[in-house]
C-alpha cells in the first residue's frame, strides 16, 4: 500500500454532485478512505500513515470518536462512552433514505467491527482480552442480524455470552445467530455479498478457537479472578482438556469449575432436546389397556354409528374401542463408542453428555467406550460426563480394533442393541474395524456411524468408511446433534 496518498484536499472534490446512489463524491471518497484502511490492517498489522491520517480526518469530519479507528478499544467501551453509538451498531444494515455523511458514518462502523473481531494479532491472548473480543464478536452477529445488541436489555441475545441464545449448545462466539440458517440481513448499499448465518458462525468460531489456543491458560486459571472472567466454549474446555495433566491446586480447581459449567450447560439443552424428541412407532403387537385414559371416543363413536336410534336421537354402544400405547418392555442396551482423537473432541464432548441423559432414562442400559490407539471402558462413569471427560485423553491415532474388542462383549441380544459409534474413521486398520461393525449389523445390531455431532455439522469423514456404511444401509450421520437423538428415541421407545 502506497504511504503517498494526500491528506489534504483528498475530500474537495465536487461535494454537490450526487450519484445514483445518493451519493457525493466527498463522501465516496471518504467510505473508499475507510474500506482500503480496513483491508490494509486486516492484511498487514503495519500501519499505512497515509492512511491512517485519512482515516482520522474522516472520522473527525463526522463527529465520531477517533477510538473508533484503534481496534485495541472494544466496543463495549465505545458504547458506554458514546451512548449514542448503540443505536447505529445495531442497525448496521437497515435501510436508511440516504442521510448526509449516513454512509460514511456506516462505512465506519462496519470497519470497526470488522478490524476488531477479524484482526486479532499475535502473541498472547489474556482472559480479558478474550472477553472483549467475544463481545466484539457478539455485536458483529447482532449487527448482521438487525437485532437489539448485547447488553441492550432487549431481545434473546440481551447481556448473555456469543453462542447461548436459542438454547443450542454453544461453541463461544462461533455459535449461530439465532436468527434462522438462512442468508443475513443485508439490504444497505454496497451489501451485494450475503453471508449466511453458517459461515459467519464458522468463521468467529475458528478465530475463537484461535484465541483461546493463544491464551496463558495456566496462568489465566492460577488467578481466580481472572479465570471467573473466562466464557466456557467447546474450544476453551477442549485446551483445558489437553492441558489438564500439567495444572493442580488452585489452577485444575478452576479447570474443573469452567468444564463443570460447559458441561451443564450443553447437557440442559440437551435434555430438553431428548424430551421434545419424538418416541417412534407403538407396539401394537401388544393388545390396549382397557382404561379410560386410552379410550378413543372418535373409533367408538364411527364404529357404532349404527346403533344410531333416530326416535330417541341416541346412539346406543355396544363396544368400545381403545388406542394402543404399549412401548418397548424389555431394556435396550446402548453402547456409545466415541474417538477421543484430538479431531473428534467437540462430537466426543456432546456424545458423553448425551448419553449420560440416555442413561437416566428408565429401560435403557448405556455403556460407553472411548478409544484411541487403546479403549478404555467408561462405563461406571457414564452418568457424569464430567468425569468422563476428565479421563479421556486428547490426541494420539486411531484404533477402533480395540473398541470392538470392548464393545463386542457387550451385545447380549443383538436385536435390543444399538452401537453409536462416533469417529471421523480414519483408522489405521479400516478393514478390519469395518468387518468388525458389518458383523455386528448382519448379527441384528442396530449400527448409527457418527460423524459429526457438533453445531455446525462439518467434520471430515474417510470417504471409504462412508461409502462402505452407506452401502451397508446405516450411512454416516453428519450434523446437528438432534439428528441422533431423533435416532435414538426411535431405537428406543
Amino acid at each position: 500500500m502506497s504511504d503517498d496518498i494526500p491528506t489534504t484536499g483528498i475530500f474537495a472534490a465536487d461535494i454537490s454532485t450526487t450519484g445514483e446512489d445518493g451519493l457525493t463524491s466527498a463522501d465516496r471518497n471518504r467510505r473508499q478512505v475507510l474500506y482500503w484502511r480496513l483491508l490494509a490492517r486486516l492484511f498487514d498489522h503495519e500501519e499505512q500513515p497515509a492512511l491512517e491520517t485519512a482515516g482520522v480526518a474522516v472520522v473527525g469530519d463526522l463527529g465520531l470518536p477517533a477510538g473508533l479507528l484503534d481496534p485495541a478499544v472494544s466496543v463495549d467501551s465505545l458504547v458506554q462512552r458514546f451512548p449514542d453509538l448503540a443505536t447505529e451498531f445495531e442497525t448496521l444494515l437497515t435501510p436508511d433514505e440516504h442521510v448526509p455523511g449516513g454512509e460514511v458514518r456506516r462505512a465506519a462502523l462496519i470497519s470497526k467491527l470488522l478490524l476488531n473481531v477479524f484482526a486479532t494479532g499475535s502473541g498472547d491472548v489474556s482472559a480479558t482480552q478474550l472477553a472483549a473480543w467475544q463481545r466484539d464478536a457478539a455485536w458483529l452477529k447482532w449487527a448482521l442480524c438487525a437485532g437489539p445488541a448485547p447488553g441492550s436489555g432487549t431481545g434473546a441475545g440481551a447481556g448473555s455470552a456469543p453462542g447461548e441464545q436459542d438454547g443450542e449448545p454453544g461453541t463461544g462466539a462461533g455459535a449461530g445467530s439465532g436468527h434462522g440458517s438462512g442468508p443475513m440481513a443485508g439490504s444497505g448499499p454496497g451489501s451485494g455479498v450475503r453471508v449466511g448465518d453458517d459461515d459467519l458462525a464458522k468463521a468467529l468460531a475458528g478465530i475463537e478457537a484461535g484465541l483461546v489456543s493463544r491464551m496463558r491458560l495456566r496462568e489465566v486459571l492460577a488467578d481466580p479472578a481472572l479465570a471467573r472472567q473466562l466464557t466456557p466454549s467447546m474450544s476453551l474446555v477442549e485446551q483445558l482438556l489437553r492441558d489438564k495433566s500439567n495444572l493442580s491446586g488452585v489452577a485444575l480447581a478452576n479447570a474443573k469449575a469452567l468444564i463443570r459449567r460447559f458441561v451443564d450447560e450443553v447437557a440442559e439443552v440437551l435434555r430438553t432436546q431428548v424430551e421434545k424428541a419424538g418416541v417412534g412407532t407403538i407396539d401394537r403387537s401388544v393388545p390396549p389397556k382397557r382404561v379410560f385414559r386410552n379410550l378413543d371416543v372418535e373409533r367408538t363413536i364411527w364404529k357404532n354409528l349404527t346403533n344410531w336410534n333416530p326416535e330417541d336421537q341416541r346412539l346406543y354402544v355396544d363396544r368400545l374401542y381403545y388406542r394402543r400405547t404399549a412401548r418397548r418392555t424389555t431394556p435396550a442396551r446402548m453402547i456409545v463408542v466415541v474417538d477421543q482423537s484430538g479431531s473428534m473432541v467437540d462430537a466426543m464432548v456432546n456424545c458423553t453428555i448425551l448419553a449420560s441423559i440416555f442413561a437416566g432414562l428408565p429401560k435403557v442400559d448405556v455403556h460407553l467406550v472411548a478409544y484411541d490407539t487403546r479403549a478404555l471402558d467408561l462405563t461406571p462413569w457414564v452418568h457424569d460426563p464430567f468425569e468422563v471427560l476428565l479421563r479421556t485423553q486428547l490426541g494420539g491415532g486411531t484404533d477402533g480394533t480395540a473398541a470392538l474388542a470392548l464393545a463386542q462383549p457387550k451385545v447380549a441380544d443383538p436385536r435390543n442393541t444399538v452401537v453409536v459409534w462416533i469417529s471421523d474413521f480414519y483408522e489405521w486398520n479400516c478393514p478390519a474395524v469395518y468387518a468388525g461393525m458389518e458383523a455386528l449389523h448382519r448379527s441384528g445390531v442396530r449400527i448409527i456411524p457418527v460423524g459429526s455431532v457438533d453445531s455446525g455439522g462439518q467434520q471430515s469423514v474417510n470417504p471409504w468408511f462412508r461409502q462402505k456404511l452407506k452401502d451397508l444401509g446405516t450411512p454416516v450421520i453428519s450434523g446437528h446433534i438432534r439428528k441422533l437423538v431423533f435416532e435414538l428415541k426411535n431405537f428406543l421407545a
